[in-house]
């Protein structure tokens, strides 16, 4: 929330470039009161000789209308004595500044810049001689831009898109394309760019013929009742051609399309955070086989996003999500296309963590949660039993407590099956070689804390069927002791886990749950795939008595993942792969299903 807060605190002092060649823009100025730092925008965009200049001024909201327009007039007048240049030559009172009602009476000077706004609307700015219409908190775009790197045959989207008083149902997206180089060859100004429009639309997906251009996008934003100055931004970078046809393409002719009634299609995906891809160390050393640009999260995301769309999914858990990318890329991508999520920081400094997202036409979030691992297994009642085991182990301890590890839980209620409820939890265990016991003991943590969640929710909901899934790399093979403690309901003290670091060895410790699980994809040979390991560590796992599977989509052939030596490559965004089931409600047989 105080990142969210920052973001917006910040987003008012950088507002979009507003299109000059936008007619609705000229003739209008637009005040925008900003509440939490009680002050007041105002923009208007001029002719002044030869140019249209835009002026932007933030005054605190109790300045006098008098003081206001003084400070518009200076403003106005140092562009006038640039464009001069005889300064000593140029009149100081040449403009004249003033306000008028629907009458043209003038104003009060002595009123606020916040009474201002009492008048709503029929209020004018006359500039010298020209006249402005005055338009009161419309709808506003603070801060857009467009990806640095753009593909042929992968979707384009404004990144970084902040507004105010708007509704991006209500907003309008015009995409254009146009010459960078003019026939010679040589770099041409934006300015001079001859714009071909290509398409209305949240976003634009680039064909062949568009390699080597740039594009721009004309945002007009719009809410209810109106719609706000057209906002302009034109592309750093061409157009470039992709890296065709990614194994990920074809695993999609599984999920061409959407389900419905008593079916949902799941995915579980660690997408490699930038943090962890974009180093000296990893180029040279952990992935040396892969090309630096497609190590780039400004390469990687634009597969991401088609991959993650073209699955077509109802529920999308994902790890190692940076908190930038969920925010300016993830969220308001798959908003646009029907589903909503939520992000879970993992603890210390970390800067990613989880990310859980559910088609909204589908499903209400009913209330969700996260843990710190570290923090419950000391705080928590349903955790003592554990905890009292282990508090001893000065070692174990010290390693246990000191990881950031977190799990999230959503609770989702089918539309329509309101009778229905998923108890979706989320999770990225510790990955360290000789750490099969810290894993084994999250592992525990995270699956008492869900089946204290589920208690907890059936007093609530008594007339609910809650049925648990558990999504996330557990960097655990399927011979580990997490696999056995899901699906058998014990993992016991005689478990080779237990003793993976001598020093912190674990003895007499038996984990028990009683939430009968199963894995929706099976144990794939592998679910992570880089040059130094491949192993299968990515699971969903799903109540089995509430819920079935009804289709495992196939996962990408021996022959594409060695295609470019490991992953990540040119074709795989991130060096595990998604995991994607089509999951049924099993019939209750006290009841019988009716849709809501």
């Amino acid at each position: 929330m105080v990142y969210r807060l920052l973001c917006f605190t910040r987003s008012v002092h950088s507002i979009s470039k507003i299109s000059k060649s936008n007619k609705m823009n000229l003739d209008k100025c637009y005040f925008r009161y900003i509440e939490n730092q009680d002050k007041v925008d105002i923009c208007f965009i001029m002719k002044i000789k030869d140019t249209t200049r835009q002026f932007n001024l933030n005054r605190h909201s109790s300045e006098s209308l008098q003081t206001l327009c003084g400070r518009i007039a200076t403003n106005v007048q140092k562009i006038l004595c640039k464009k001069s240049k005889k300064k000593d030559l140029v009149d100081a009172n040449v403009v004249t500044v003033s306000m008028f009602d629907e009458n043209k009476h003038p104003l009060p000077q002595d009123i606020s810049c916040l009474s201002i706004f009492d008048y709503k609307s029929n209020i004018k700015l006359k500039i010298s001689e020209q006249v402005f219409d005055i338009v009161f908190n419309a709808p506003w775009v603070t801060s857009l831009s467009l990806p640095k790197s753009i593909l042929v045959g992968f979707p384009v989207y404004p990144e970084y898109f902040e507004t105010m008083y708007t509704d991006k149902s209500n907003s309008s997206f015009n995409w254009y394309r146009g010459k960078g180089k003019n026939d010679k060859g040589h770099e041409t100004s934006d300015i001079h760019i001859k714009w071909e429009f290509l398409e209305n639309s949240f976003y634009y997906i680039p064909r062949s013929e568009a390699v080597g251009m740039k594009l721009k996008l004309e945002c007009i934003p719009g809410n209810s009742t109106c719609v706000g100055p057209a906002v302009e931004e034109i592309s750093k970078n061409v157009v470039e051609a992709g890296p065709g046809h990614c194994p990920f393409e074809t695993r999609q002719l599984f999920t061409s399309s959407k389900l419905n009634d008593e079916s949902f299609r799941c995915v579980s995906y660690n997408i490699l955070a930038d943090l962890y891809c974009d180093s000296d160390f990893t180029r040279t050393v952990l992935h040396p086989y892969c090309p630096p640009y497609a190590l780039h999260i400004d390469y990687r995301k634009n597969l991401l996003l088609k991959e993650i769309t073209g699955y077509n999914a109802d529920v999308v858990c994902l790890q190692e999500v940076g908190k930038k990318i969920f925010l300016n890329c993830l969220k308001p991508f798959l908003e646009f296309n029907g589903l909503d999520g939520e992000f879970y920081q993992k603890g210390k400094t970390v800067s990613e963590g989880l990310a859980c997202f559910y088609r909204k036409d589908r499903f209400r979030l009913i209330e969700d949660s996260s843990i710190l691992l570290a923090d419950a297994i000391k705080q928590e009642s349903y955790l003592k039993p554990i905890w009292h085991h282990l508090e001893s182990n000065a070692p174990l301890v010290e390693r246990l407590l000191d990881r950031s590890t977190v799990a999230s839980a959503s609770v989702l209620q089918f539309c329509d099956y309101p009778d229905e409820v998923l108890l979706i939890g989320n999770t990225h265990l510790y990955f360290h070689p000789d750490a099969d016991h810290i894993r084994l003991i999250q592992g525990g943590i995270v699956i008492y804390w869900l089946q204290h969640l589920k208690d907890d929710l059936q007093k609530r909901l008594p007339n609910k069927r809650i049925s648990v899934m558990l999504f996330g790399d557990f960097n655990s093979v399927p011979s580990c002791g997490i696999y056995k403690l899901y699906t058998t309901g014990i993992a016991p003290d005689t478990l080779p886990d237990w003793k993976s670091n001598e020093k912190e060895a674990v003895t007499g410790l038996n984990l028990t749950q009683n939430i009968q699980l199963a894995s929706a994809c099976g144990t794939p040979e592998f679910t992570n795939f880089t040059e130094g390991f491949a192993d299968c560590l990515d699971y969903i796992f799903y109540e089995k008595n509430n819920l079935e599977v009804q289709q495992v989509v196939p996962f990408p052939s021996n022959e594409e993942l060695r295609a470019h030596v490991a992953l990540p490559s040119i074709v795989f965004p991130s060096d595990h792969i998604a995991i994607i089931s089509d999951l049924k409600i099993k019939c209750n047989h006290e009841s019988v299903y009716v849709k809501k």
